[in-house]
Order: C-alpha cells, then structure tokens, then sequence
C-alpha cells in the first residue's frame, strides 16, 4: 500500500484527490494539509511514502517549494510528486530544485496520476509532457538560459516596480538591477519593460 499525505490549500481540491486516489486498491491518503507548518507536522507523525504537493498554497503561506524543501529535509525525508497548474520555467526549476521527486499538472488524466504516484513511490522522476519539454528547451545548446536572479527581477517587473523597489526588494543597487535589466532585454530580444514581461510570459518563464 502506498501511503500518500495530500498538500493543497483548497478543502474542495482535497476532497476531491482523496476520493480518486482512495478508489485504487494500492493507494491510501494517511493525511491533508494545507500550509507549510501543518504540512511537516503532518508529514513527520504520519511518514507517507509520497507527498501530493500543490505550489500555491495561499497568501502568506509558503510556497510549494519551500514546502517540498522542509519536508525533503525531514528524516525520512518523503518522495514530493507536484501536482499544480503551473507550468512556467521558473515553477518548475524551483520545485525540482527543492527536491521535488516529479512535476505533474492538474489537467492530468486519473490514470496518468495514479502512474506518477506509483513512480514516485519507487523513486522515479515523473514529468508532466509539457514539463519535459521545458526542461529540454532550457539545455538545448544555443537556447536562451535566464537566471534565477533574472527570474526575480522578472517577476518584481510583471508588479510593475521601478528600478528603486526593485533593487530594496533584492537588496542590491540601483546599477545592479540596471545590470540585469540589460542583459535580460539582450537574451530575449526587446528592448522595454513591457516587452520583456510580455516575452517572459510567452516563453513560460514567469506566470502571466
């Protein structure tokens, strides 16, 4: 039996995962949470052998992949399969850097899921097929690579910051962010503010 603990912010999404994981005869939910706190303590009384991890998980909460890194850091550590409707690069980095074990989306088909669990259960990297692409995309020789750094200053570009909040956001200069301005316009090819978020957001590299 494969024991599963369900992290996901929303009691309707919840339910609705424990009735369709809950009718294979292999697989058992042993507990749900919903934020980073109740999720370790959860996860450590309960010592499931895979983790269903959702990234947003509420304002004020931790993220996914905050939530995954706590839990990878417990003893003995979960396999962490995210199941979100996210799927832009910098999503997908993040969690699988925090030790996310696979990376599927909510549009998944049942059958599809229950065979992610299953291989995540037995230690295997489960990717959704637009994940994998993603994936392929960043280390295909001559495709663009931006930055974790350059991701953030995306991001805090998409809120509309200026250059001064942004650089109090990341503690650093004015000149640095200006820095990273410059070389994020060279790899994706514009030359504004806008035309950078809007390129980020088409290319998945930031949520829209």
């Amino acid at each position: 039996m494969i024991r599963i603990v369900l992290v996901d912010d929303h009691p309707v999404i919840r339910a609705g995962l424990r009735a369709l994981v809950e009718g294979q005869e292999d697989l058992s939910v042993v507990g749900e949470a919903d934020g980073l706190d109740r999720a370790v303590a959860v996860v450590g009384a309960d010592q499931p052998d895979v983790v269903l991890m959702d990234l947003s998980l509420g304002d004020g909460e931790a993220g996914g992949a905050e939530v995954t890194a706590a839990l990878r850091a417990l003893d003995p550590p979960p396999e962490v399969l995210v199941l979100t409707t996210y799927d832009t690069e910098s999503d997908i980095l993040r969690a699988l850097e925090a030790g996310a074990r696979g990376y599927l989306l909510k549009d998944a088909p049942p059958d599809e899921l229950f065979a992610g669990i299953r291989a995540t259960a037995r230690g295997e990297t489960v990717l959704a097929p637009s994940v994998a692409a993603t994936l392929v995309r960043r280390t295909t020789p001559g495709a663009v690579t931006i930055t974790e750094r350059e991701v953030e200053v995306l991001e805090l570009l998409s809120r509309g910051l200026g250059n001064k909040e942004m650089a109090r956001e990341l503690f650093v200069s004015e000149a640095t962010v200006k820095s990273h301005l410059s070389h994020i316009y060279t790899k994706l090819g514009v030359d504004t503010r806008a035309g950078a978020v809007a390129a980020a957001i088409e290319r998945r590299i930031i949520r829209a």
